[in-house]
């Protein structure tokens, strides 16, 4: 009775739990409804936000101290939300988008308008009546251009043991000689080096020792947090190699429709009910007790998000619809290993705790991984890289949470009230395992067709395209042009005229690739495009004269950069390439065996260009959703071939034949077969709804997807297992030739 009463209360309070987290969501706490959905961060796709000009002051810079400044403000303006977006247009002129934000004036006061940073002397300076800071030019010790960074921290005191803040500074190599003459001349007298921004002193820290290494950190001076942050991101502003002056600030509208959100939420709303039916059928008990696991994770990744204060954007939200099918996959394995244990006589109580025993290294390994792919692209990565890899490593640990506590939890309740009989949890009947090993030939063939297609693909499309590229860079990829529209004020900006618009837009341009967002105060539309030639700009300006009667000087235009800087891409890259390492560093602890750490990454290196076929053929626009999509490939190739391996390794035992070796090879396969299908229907269901029902922006990202939840299935099946059996078969026949000849 006693444990009944406690299997009771379990249950009660894992589904009070979901409709307290769920209230949250719906309503929240309080007249401001903290913690509700509806203050989560939205992206300027989804809400719109604050859009600010900058221009060069002078004319003594280059394309360098462009990028550079642009770089740096882009790390400035990430602080906001890191779906921001810095490009360079024409003039000198660097414009920031920020989502999520409604007030111009907050930003800029914060942001602030660039302006001169020195480090000088005590000596130095003399102050005014009114404490203003004046000195010579060639007093300055170090510049703005000096700072390589500046970061608020937390650190423990050595003495005193309690927790003080900080900001550490870094500086380049020139820098580091300058300030390292400097503190060596204060150091015996504990004089001060005074920081000062634009004429005011935003630090004046006392100089206790030489400082020789380039990293200097300045303590004792801040009460709290905010005000470390706020002095280390005074000086980064200050460290911009170009000074820039406010041209205009503006609030843009959301850049797509409400229908957008709406179409996406019925696709989520209709997958997640395909998850939970299939599940109910397929795994009946436990698949009830997944579906509420599902639900759990679904509120709390919700309520993470408000939480965690970030910003969600469209892919966003297609990536978390994304995970929902995802999810499923750690319940599928536990399942799979219960109805393999019922098979062979064991008890239902015994079943459930082999179950989530066996499936658990399975499990940890297979997000682990995934897990350091998250973190170096944080690291790494900027952007939406790096809001990409938050929303990942938030519903990794998510979905293991539920699956191996929550659906434990409630299983075990179950059992404990009564369901007791193996027919309700099911079980897995006896297969003859499939020689896989044998069909590895035609395989590693079909795989490698496509690979040779991929490659002749993008030779054709270099060749083919007036652009040069081997893809259809979009927007963030490769700039474009942009207009800024203000309308009459009797002329009604609504659906219908952006449509139009847009029709002249992708008329003249020749591409669909046009984003349009209301312009927020003005009866105006901001739209952007692929570049135009000077004639098609003037054609546009013509044609929307004629037919809106809107004045030539309220028309203007000009080309911009690629959002997506070389910085940031190449910083996507070698973070993807130092994730790949991470990875089959970790494998090859696990498994004690490099063999499964190669052909883990070869499987995941064969699927990633699988899905760059689908691209070069499709001719999808590559852009920030790219990103998003060959990096959901990598997490969900590397944890679908680690379920496989998992059970090689288990079976495997100190099996050293080849023929035994194969046996297990194609006897592991077949036991994971139902794995592979089932997670790969789940996540199918949820993807396919976003391609049928989403608009084109999401209907990109879904078919890619596809294609490499289709392909990681194959390769998880027919590739990886087979690959290293292949390896370890000629590792092993080497490693007999050199005995012999020993």
């Amino acid at each position: 009775m006693k444990d009944k009463r406690k299997a009771i209360l379990q249950i009660f309070v894992i589904i009070a739990l979901i409709v307290l987290c769920a209230f949250t969501t719906l309503v929240g706490f309080t007249k401001a409804h903290k913690g509700s959905a509806q203050n989560i961060k939205l992206g300027l796709d989804l809400a719109g936000g604050v859009s600010i000009t900058y221009e060069a002051v002078g004319d003594d810079f280059s394309d360098e101290d462009l990028e550079d400044t642009r770089n740096m403000l882009q790390k400035r303006a990430e602080v906001y939300s890191t779906e921001s977006s810095v490009v360079i247009a024409e003039g000198g002129r660097i414009t920031i988008d920020i989502p999520g934000v409604a007030n111009a004036d907050e930003v800029l006061e914060s942001l602030g308008k660039e302006g001169t940073l020195a480090f000088v002397g005590e000596d130095d300076v003399e102050f005014d009546d009114d404490s203003v800071p004046s000195y010579d030019e060639e007093d300055i010790i170090c510049s703005g251009q000096d700072i390589k960074n500046a970061e608020a921290n937390i650190e423990q005191d050595s003495q005193t043991k309690q927790k003080e803040y900080v900001v550490n500074l870094t500086f380049k190599t020139k820098g580091t000689k300058k300030f390292a003459k400097a503190t060596e001349e204060a150091a015996p007298t504990n004089k001060i080096i005074y920081i000062i921004y634009d004429d005011e002193v935003l630090s004046a820290p006392t100089v206790n020792s030489e400082i020789s290494n380039g990293e200097a950190q300045i303590s004792g001076g801040f009460s709290t947090y905010d005000e470390a942050a706020e002095l280390a991101s005074m000086i980064r502003i200050g460290a911009l190699p170009v000074e820039l002056k406010e041209v205009q600030s503006r609030v843009v509208g959301a850049q797509l429709g409400l229908d957008a959100i709406q179409s996406s939420l019925l696709a989520g709303a209709i997958g997640f009910a395909l998850v939970i039916l299939f599940m109910l059928v397929f795994y009946r008990l436990p698949g009830l007790a997944a579906s509420v696991a599902l639900i759990f994770y679904l509120v709390l990744m919700l309520v993470a998000l408000n939480g965690l204060d970030i910003t969600l954007t469209l892919p966003g939200v297609a990536g978390i619809i994304l995970n929902i099918g995802m999810a499923v996959d750690a319940n599928v394995i536990i399942f799979t290993r219960i109805k393999e244990e019922l098979a062979k006589g064991k008890t239902v109580q015994t079943s459930i705790k082999m179950g989530f025993d066996k499936a658990l290294s399975a499990i940890i390994d297979g997000n682990v991984t995934t897990l350091i792919a998250a973190f170096v692209l944080y690291i790494k990565g900027s952007g939406t890289v790096r809001g990409f890899a938050t929303t990942l490593a938030i519903g990794i640990v998510l979905s293991m949470f539920t699956a191996l506590v929550i659906t434990k939890i409630l299983l075990n309740a179950m059992y404990t009230l009564g369901v007791d009989d193996a027919k309700y949890f099911g079980v897995e009947k006896q297969r003859k395992p499939i020689n896989f090993v044998a069909n590895k030939g035609k395989f590693f063939a079909v795989s490698g067709v496509l690979i040779l297609i991929c490659a002749v693909m993008l030779v054709v499309n270099k060749a083919g395209r007036c652009d040069g590229n081997i893809l259809n860079y979009g927007l963030d990829f490769s700039g474009g042009t942009t207009f800024d529209i203000t309308f009459q004020s009797d002329q009604k900006v609504d659906d219908d005229l952006k449509k139009e618009i847009e029709t002249i837009f992708e008329d003249v341009s020749g591409s669909n690739d046009v984003v349009i967002s209301e312009i927020s105060g003005s009866n105006g539309l901001s739209v952007r495009t692929v570049e135009l030639s000077e004639d098609q700009r003037n054609e546009i300006t013509d044609t929307i004269m004629e037919t809106y009667g809107v004045e030539e000087n309220n028309i203007e235009n000009e080309n911009i950069s690629a959002a997506v800087s070389g910085d940031m891409r190449s910083d996507a890259v070698v973070a993807v390439i130092i994730a790949v390492i991470c990875m089959l560093l970790y494998i090859w602890f696990r498994f004690k065996d490099i063999v499964f750490a190669g052909s883990a990454v070869l499987a995941l290196v064969h699927d990633v260009l699988i899905v760059l076929l689908v691209y070069a053929v499709t001719k999808i626009s590559v852009g920030n959703t790219f990103i998003a999509c060959m990096l959901t490939i990598v997490g969900y190739s590397i944890n679908a071939t680690i379920v496989v391996f998992d059970r090689i390794r288990e079976n495997l035992g100190s099996k050293t034949s080849i023929e035994a070796i194969q046996d297990t090879v194609n006897l592991s396969i077949t036991q994971t077969l139902t794995r592979s299908i089932n997670t790969s229907l789940t996540t199918f269901f949820m993807i396919i709804m976003l391609a049928i029902l989403g608009v084109e922006s999401i209907r990109d990202f879904a078919i890619p997807l596809m294609a490499g939840v289709i392909c990681g299935a194959y390769s998880s099946v027919c590739i990886a297992g087979t690959l290293w059996f292949t390896l370890k078969k000629r590792f092993k026949t080497g490693k007999q030739r050199k005995a012999q000849k020993a």
